[in-house]
């Protein structure tokens, strides 16, 4: 005997479906995250269909060093889900409690060979390879899955202000020599787009931002 399904057969299967999951399944799946293409961080939704999208905003090529000495680009994170942040090892308070909640988000996915995380010296003259390396071990850093980099002072600068966007300049105007300061994490997609902004302080943004990377896992 061949079953039929109505329209409102359907329609109760959803529902059926739905009333299992649990409320945060539920957002989750009906939650699309946005594309970030201006330092104003103006959240805009765009699909991939759209003519618009190949114009979207992405993080361009880069080589840095890493804490074992390795040379870090863009093909070493090419396919794959990375949150990007920055940082300094002498840093007295506020980078700390930043890098710990980054060890959150490698606990999380320390398994999950599509994420990493990329951390950029502020002061790549003085946090040499051996100075990250140290920082590594102390708060527990897995290499390969989370990236401590250093190189070019000005190539850091121009990729955190012009790519990331990561600059808190409290509406004052910059040039290249100021100290680079945020505390903002960046959530990249694998095709190299912004789709989340976390104050990386925040326990409640890195939770999020935690929960984000599943919804691009996804999407992807």
């Amino acid at each position: 005997m061949f079953k039929v399904f109505t329209f409102f057969g359907v329609i109760g299967l959803l529902t059926t479906f739905s009333s299992c999951q649990t409320p945060v399944q539920q957002e989750q799946a009906e939650k699309v995250l946005p594309f970030y293409t201006s330092a104003d961080f103006t959240p805009q939704w765009i699909s991939i269909t759209d003519p618009a999208y190949s114009g979207i905003h992405a993080i361009p090529d880069f080589q840095f060093t890493d804490q074992q000495g390795k040379t870090i680009t863009a093909k070493t994170v090419a396919g794959k889900i990375y949150v990007a942040g920055f940082f300094f090892t002498a840093c007295p308070g506020i980078c700390k409690r930043l890098t710990n909640h980054l060890a959150l988000v490698q606990k999380a996915y320390l398994a999950d060979n599509d994420v990493r995380i990329l951390s950029h010296s502020v002061t790549p003259d003085t946090d040499s390879v051996a100075r990250l390396q140290q920082y590594a071990a102390d708060y527990g850093v897995v290499s390969d899955k989370w990236f401590l980099l250093t190189g070019n002072r000005d190539s850091i600068y121009t990729l955190a202000r012009k790519a990331y966007f990561a600059d808190e300049d409290m509406g004052i105007q910059k040039n290249s020599s100021d100290f680079l300061h945020t505390e903002n994490l960046l959530l990249i997609d694998r095709h190299r787009h912004i789709r989340g902004v976390y104050k990386g302080t925040s326990l409640k943004d890195v939770n999020d931002l935690i929960a984000d990377i599943r919804l691009l896992k996804q999407e992807e």
